[in-house]
């Protein structure tokens, strides 16, 4: 009985054993470095996109308030900002604690109530595949309403992708003008009360790929 445990004992030291959980250590390592490295890169990638996003989108807000259309900007501007100056159109600095790398989604909705408009949108959306972190650019806006028997009355909305790319490929420069031009398309649907103007843009100029209701 004493020989069976010296031989046991001897197995469970055994240095191929012992050889076989180092080598698989470094690899863990190895791959936990890795991933960290991929991690705060990207992680630095976003924020730098979102400081320049926010800004952005907060220009726009200011030109459709400037009008009297009433559009929220997410994440509110309470979360980024601090107002030195004059609301809205004074200098602001960014909000101690803020981190706009933890930021998913940020979007430019109108709450105006006429014409259905309420809910169209304008969204800067961070997914991931193959491994990779992307971010796309999406129009969104509701087409009316339909009757579910078992669910009741829905909404049906519609999504056009603008712009998508990987984080680390992302050209602020294209996504600027794409602002600009559906911007200039919302703004002057506006200034007409004629919705159909973006909605038009939007099927004669960006792919449609999705339709869902909620």
């Amino acid at each position: 009985m004493a020989e069976k445990k010296s031989a046991s004992a001897k197995e469970e030291k055994s240095p191929a054993r012992d050889d076989w959980f180092r080598a698989l250590e470094d690899d863990l390592q190895r791959t936990k470095e890795a991933v960290s490295h991929d991690l705060v890169e990207r992680s630095g990638h976003r924020a730098d996109i979102n400081r320049e996003l926010i800004g952005d989108l907060w220009q726009l807000w200011k030109k459709f308030h400037e009008i009297g259309v009433h559009y929220t900007l997410e994440p509110s501007y309470e979360t980024w900002a601090i107002f030195t100056d004059n609301f809205p159109n004074g200098e602001w600095q960014w909000r101690q604690g803020f981190n706009p790398a933890a930021v998913p989604m940020l979007q430019l909705v109108d709450r105006t109530q006429d014409q259905g408009r309420s809910g169209d949108a304008m969204k800067c959306v961070y997914y991931d595949a193959d491994g990779k972190s992307r971010l796309k650019v999406l129009f969104e806006y509701c087409e009316g309403e339909h009757y579910y028997k078992y669910s009741g009355w829905k909404r049906l909305w519609s999504q056009h992708t603008l712009y998508d790319a990987s984080v680390e490929r992302v050209d602020l420069a294209e996504v600027r003008k794409i602002f600009a031009d559906v911007v200039k398309t919302w703004f002057e649907s506006h200034l007409r009360h004629n919705r159909d103007l973006i909605l038009k843009h939007m099927k004669r100029s960006y792919e449609r790929v999705e339709a869902f209701n909620q």
